[in-house]
C-alpha cells in the first residue's frame, strides 16, 4: 500500500499532463466506432470583411451537425495599438438545452455578426475574435481566436497569434520596502494562524492533535517541529514556483495549481485514500499518516512532514484575513523579502500545533486515551469525503461531465485496489492493476474540453471583462466586481452566506449596482493581470466601483460580512448622489 500511495504522489505533479494518455484512454473505450471529428478550422471556416469606417462583418460557414456558441463569441479591437470597443449585432439564435453549458443560444450552418466600432478605421487596426463550438456527435471544442490585421482601405488578413505581449507585466517590480516588512510578516503570520480555522484545513490539524494523546513530552515536540518543518518548506517552495513563474511573465496567484484539473482529481484522490484509511479499511502504516501510537517511532518523522506538506496544500483554497494584503506586498518585493513573507505565513499556520505541544494546560482539556480516539479518527474520516466530493465537482466544471463520471469510476477503482492490497498474497498484483486503472481513468479527458465555469451567471450578473468594465463606467454606472472561483472556499463561502442571498440581491438592484463576476477556475491571463493590477495575487477580490469614471474603486475584505457590503453600497450610493447633483448642477 505505501508504494500504491507513493504513486498516487508522484501522479499528483505529472496528472496536469495527462492529455496524451487522455487521448489513448478514449480510444480505448471508443474503439473503431468513435466518430471522426472535422478540424476547427475546418468546422467553423470564417470570413471577414471591412464594410466601412465602423462596420466589420464576420461570417461563420457551419459544417452540417456542428454549431456555435452565442454567448462564447469576443472581440477585442485595437487601432493604431490603442484598445478601441466594439459592439455586436447577433443574428436571432436557436435556443437550445445544451449538456456542456445548459440554455444557451446556438448557430447552425452559419453566423453573420456585425461589430460596430466606437471608433473609426482611419488607421491600420488589430482584431482578434474568439469562438466556441461543438458536434452534435459529442464533441466540444476549446475556444479558438483568430487574429487579423485590418487597414483604412478595407483589406483584411489573418495574422498569427501574438507570441509576445508588452502589456502591463504581472509583477510590477517596486523598491525594497523594510520599512513594511515587519507589519507584513505579522499579516502574514496571523493569516497563516487563522488558516487553521479554515475546513479544508482543520481535518488535518485535528489528526496532528489526536496524535499527541499517547506521545511522550520528547516525541510530540520533536514531530511538532517536523510538521512545522514540512508546512515552512512548502509555504517557500510555493512562494519560490510562484515568483519564478511571474519573473518569467507569467501571470499566475495564490492558488494557481488547482486551476489544473489534473492536480484537483489527484487531490481528490488522495484524500479518499486518506478517508478510506480512517476508516479502517487498510492500515497505511504510522510512518505516513502518524495516527497514535505510531507517532512514537522514529519512522513517524517523515509521516509528520508529510502531513505539513499536505496542511499546505490543502490550503490554498482558503485566505484567511491579513494574507491578501502580505502576500500582494510579497511578489512585489525582492524574491529573499518575498520569500520571508511566505515563510512567516507556514510559521503562523505551524504555531498553533507547536504552542499545543509544549503547553500542558491545552493538552489537559483533552480527555484521557481510550475507545474515543478510535471513534474521533473514524468520523474526522467524513470532512476528507466531503472534500474529495467538492474536488471532483470543481474538476467537472473546469472539465465537463464526462471527465467527472471517469474520474469518480477511477475512484471505484482505487478503492477496489486498496480493497484488494489488504487482502494481500497475489491479490497484491490485482491491486497494482486497477490503481493503474485508476490514473488512466483520472488522466482521460474524453470529449469535454472546456468544463462549465463560468458558463450560466445568475439572473443579474454579467461576465467580467475589461472592455465591458471600462464601457459601465464611462456609462457612469457604479460597478461590483466579485473574482472568485469554484475551488475558492472562501469565496463559496462568501457568496452562500452574504453576495448570493435574496436581501443582497435587492441591495445591489436598489442602489443601481451592476454585479460582475470575473471567474478564474480555469485560468484566465486577463483576470489574473486585473487580480495583480489591484496589489493581489489570489483571490477572493472584491471591488466597488463608484459611478465617477475618476473615482478609485472600494477594496473590500476577503471575508465579508452583510454590514460590510452594504455599507459599501451606501458609500457608492451617497457619492453617485453627488456626481449626479454635480452633473445636474453642471448643465445650463
Amino acid at each position: 500500500m505505501r508504494a500504491l500511495l507513493a504513486a498516487l504522489l508522484v501522479f499528483t505533479a505529472s496528472l496536469s499532463l495527462g492529455q496524451t494518455l487522455g487521448s489513448s484512454s478514449a480510444q480505448l473505450l471508443g474503439g473503431d466506432a468513435a466518430p471522426e471529428f472535422l478540424p476547427v478550422e475546418e468546422a467553423y471556416q470564417l470570413e471577414v470583411a471591412v464594410e466601412d469606417t465602423q462596420n466589420v462583418r464576420l461570417y461563420w460557414q457551419i459544417a452540417d451537425s456542428y454549431y456555435l456558441y452565442q454567448h462564447a463569441f469576443k472581440f477585442k479591437l485595437e487601432i493604431d495599438g490603442s484598445p478601441a470597443s466594439v459592439s455586436a449585432d447577433f443574428p436571432p439564435a436557436l435556443e437550445r438545452n445544451d449538456e456542456y453549458f445548459g440554455d444557451v443560444s446556438v448557430y447552425y450552418n452559419n453566423a453573420d455578426v456585425q461589430l460596430l466600432s466606437e471608433q473609426p478605421l482611419e488607421k491600420p487596426a488589430q482584431l482578434a475574435i474568439t469562438f466556441q463550438g461543438c458536434a452534435d456527435a459529442g464533441l466540444c471544442y476549446p475556444p479558438k481566436t483568430q487574429h487579423f490585421t485590418l487597414t483604412p482601405s478595407g483589406t483584411v488578413t489573418e495574422i498569427a497569434a501574438p507570441t509576445a505581449r508588452k502589456k502591463v507585466p504581472a509583477v510590477r517590480e517596486q523598491p525594497t520596502d523594510l520599512g513594511s516588512l515587519p507589519y507584513m510578516l505579522l499579516l502574514a503570520f496571523l493569516g497563516g494562524a487563522i488558516l487553521n480555522l479554515m475546513p479544508c484545513v482543520f481535518p488535518i490539524l485535528s489528526l496532528k492533535v489526536l496524535s499527541f494523546a499517547r506521545s511522550t513530552d520528547h516525541d510530540r515536540h520533536l514531530h511538532s517541529w517536523v510538521y512545522t518543518a514540512g508546512v515552512v518548506l512548502s509555504f517557500v517552495a510555493i512562494a519560490a514556483v510562484l515568483i519564478s513563474l511571474q519573473q518569467a511573465g507569467k501571470a499566475v496567484g495564490w492558488g494557481f495549481q488547482l486551476q489544473s484539473p489534473g492536480f484537483v482529481i489527484a487531490l481528490a484522490y488522495l484524500f479518499l485514500v486518506m478517508g478510506l484509511s480512517l476508516s479502517g479499511l487498510v492500515q497505511l502504516g504510522g510512518n505516513l499518516m502518524n495516527i497514535g501510537s505510531g507517532l512514537a517511532q522514529r519512522n513517524g518523522l517523515p509521516g509528520s512532514f508529510f502531513t505539513g506538506v499536505l496542511a499546505v496544500v490543502v490550503a490554498s483554497p482558503c485566505t484567511a484575513p491579513f494574507m491578501g494584503t502580505a502576500l500582494g506586498f510579497a511578489i512585489t518585493q525582492p524574491a529573499a523579502i518575498g520569500l520571508s513573507v511566505f515563510a512567516a505565513l507556514g510559521l503562523g499556520m505551524a504555531a498553533p500545533l507547536l504552542l499545543f505541544s509544549y503547553s500542558g494546560g491545552a493538552r489537559g482539556l483533552m480527555p484521557k486515551p481510550g475507545a474515543w480516539m478510535e471513534t474521533l479518527k473514524q468520523f474526522l474520516a467524513f470532512p476528507l469525503y466531503g472534500a474529495a466530493i467538492w474536488l471532483l465537482w470543481v474538476a467537472g466544471r473546469q472539465t465537463g461531465v464526462n471527465t467527472m463520471a471517469a474520474v469518480l469510476a477511477g475512484a471505484l477503482v482505487l478503492s477496489m485496489a486498496m480493497w484488494l492490497w489488504g487482502l494481500g498474497g497475489w491479490k497484491r498484483g490485482l491491486a497494482v492493476l486497477c490503481a493503474l486503472l485508476a490514473l488512466s481513468l483520472a488522466s482521460w479527458r474524453g470529449l469535454d474540453q472546456n468544463g462549465m465555469a463560468g458558463a450560466s451567471l445568475a439572473k443579474g450578473k454579467l461576465t467580467w471583462s475589461e472592455q465591458t468594465l471600462d464601457t459601465l463606467r464611462r456609462d457612469g454606472k457604479p460597478v461590483f466586481v466579485d473574482v472568485t472561483a469554484d475551488w475558492c472556499i472562501t469565496c463559496l463561502a462568501n457568496e452562500s452566506a452574504v453576495l448570493l442571498t435574496d436581501t443582497m440581491t435587492a441591495a445591489f438592484e436598489e442602489h443601481g449596482v451592476v454585479y460582475m463576476v470575473a471567474d478564474w477556475t480555469n485560468y484566465d491571463e486577463d483576470i489574473a493581470r486585473f487580480i495583480s493590477g489591484h496589489g493581489r495575487t489570489g483571490i477572493p477580490l472584491y471591488l466597488m466601483y463608484p459611478a465617477d469614471p475618476a473615482a478609485k474603486p472600494l477594496l473590500l475584505p476577503q471575508i465579508l460580512t452583510n454590514d460590510t457590503v452594504l455599507e459599501a453600497l451606501e458609500a457608492v450610493s451617497i457619492k453617485n448622489t453627488l456626481v449626479a447633483r454635480n452633473f445636474a448642477d453642471d448643465r445650463p
